[in-house]
């Protein structure tokens, strides 16, 4: 008989009901995972379609150039061989203005643009000096300028170079990758080339100065190699959300609501490639200035962020309606305490379905009113009185907002975060701190 009141002692005590509380967090935690799962999957189905609407439209810009490329002879064995020698600008100028978009297919949304970038500026005479080539080697007449680009397919123009006053259109051209001529773009195979028929170079050597025009209908960034000994750039557009980045700054930028303005400067000094290239036109593709046309609020990575504090709602939510069952001595069931749980974990398929037919926020504050008010009125149920429930409400409405202000926070998440988890913690404590955990 004693053995059965020991045991019958040990099932009511609050340590056993605080066991098998963790226990059901534990199995919860199961469907969240499935959860994160779909969170992770509808963001896919989104890259997917953005890709999708990329490819027909355009995808990113990337663009070093023009090049000078000069054909020369190498003599051996009483024969010889083609090479080239490469040649950047002394001075390179770039002004494009990009005209942005966004285009939208059922849910998804992503950022389109059409670019015009109009570049000038001009060689020095070509040095062969340095390699020991003789002047009656080299092929002048045989000079081309090469452009390296991607998104061939969505040039909008017809591009042709002015040279000394003289036009000379580009053609796209086979790329030979061969023990002659071998251009390196870090196995990027969406590089190509444009390049002009043959010019008589020598014919400029007075007056080697360069424009031209080239636009283009991209999507999500615009990449350009700064090849100019002196290169400098101004990009403007309507897009007020740019990210900046790769391997230079703007010296300056202005961003409002109607778009931005930003300015480069860059030396040849600046960056680990010469002027002129003998052989092989060398790897610089990684030598960018970029622009990132991005939209600054993702919805499924807050999706993502939110659904990682599933597990401390979980905890916190259960450990309230245990404090209070503790102090008022209301028994609440383990099926009471799993429809809870499961109320919790509908929030999020509630939130990203809600989502993708709205703006997070708004998302965001119907799945929490939905599901901190089934709660408080399934509590009703549960604890028999109205002063519980609207504890709960509070207490649970305080959480989500809790949540949602540290979703919000970039920079300072961490420390407000932390703040709060030990103000919950201060909290917990002092309310548990007369709990009888003895059998009841």
């Amino acid at each position: 008989m004693d053995t059965d009141k020991t045991t019958n002692n040990l099932f009511q005590s609050n340590t056993f009901r605080l066991i098998l509380i963790g226990l059901l967090t534990l199995v919860l935690l199961i469907p969240l995972l499935f959860v994160q799962n779909l969170v992770s999957e509808r963001k896919e189905r989104q890259e997917s379609v953005v890709n999708e609407i990329a490819n027909k439209w355009g995808g990113e810009v990337f663009f070093y150039g023009p090049i000078l490329k000069i054909p020369y002879k190498v003599y051996g064995n009483n024969t010889f061989e083609i090479r080239y020698a490469y040649f950047f600008p002394e001075v390179l100028k770039n002004t494009s203005n990009v005209k942005t978009e966004t285009k939208k297919r059922n849910n998804y949304e992503t950022v389109v643009f059409n670019a015009t970038m109009d570049f000038s500026g001009n060689y020095i005479a070509p040095d062969f000096s340095t390699k020991g080539i003789a002047n009656e080697h080299i092929e002048w007449n045989k000079a081309t300028i090469l452009i390296r680009t991607t998104n061939l397919a969505s040039i909008k123009n017809g591009v042709t170079i002015k040279l000394g006053g003289k036009d000379y259109p580009f053609e796209p051209i086979y790329e030979q990758r061969n023990n002659d001529e071998r251009y390196y773009d870090d196995n990027n195979d969406d590089v190509a080339s444009l390049e002009t028929g043959f010019i008589n170079f020598q014919e400029f050597l007075a007056n080697p100065s360069f424009e031209f025009s080239i636009q283009y209908d991209g999507s999500k960034k615009i990449a350009i190699v700064p090849i100019g000994k002196t290169t400098e750039s101004t990009l403007s557009s309507n897009w007020a959300n740019p990210s900046f980045m790769g391997n230079f700054l703007p010296y300056d930028k202005q961003i409002n609501a109607n778009g931005f303005t930003a300015s480069w400067r860059v030396l040849h000094i600046n960056r680990p490639f010469a002027q002129q290239s003998f052989g092989t036109l060398p790897s610089i593709a990684p030598y960018t200035y970029d622009v990132d046309f991005i939209i600054p609020v993702d919805e499924y990575q807050q999706n993502e962020r939110v659904a990682k504090y599933g597990y401390l709602v979980i905890f916190l939510t259960f450990l309230i309606f245990f404090l209070i069952q503790s102090i008022s001595k209301i028994k609440i069931h383990i099926f009471q305490y799993t429809m809870i749980g499961l109320a919790l974990v509908l929030f999020y398929t509630l939130l990203i379905s809600i989502t993708e037919h709205s703006s997070f926020s708004f998302a965001y504050f119907i799945s929490s009113l939905m599901t901190v008010g089934l709660i408080s009125l399934y509590s009703i149920s549960i604890l028999k009185n109205k002063k519980f429930p609207t504890f709960i409400f509070a207490s649970l409405a305080a959480l989500y907002g809790f949540i949602y202000v540290i979703i919000q926070l970039e920079n300072y998440a961490l420390l407000v975060g932390s703040i709060g988890l030990f103000v919950i913690l201060a909290t917990v404590m002092y309310v548990s701190r007369k709990v009888e955990w003895s059998a009841q």
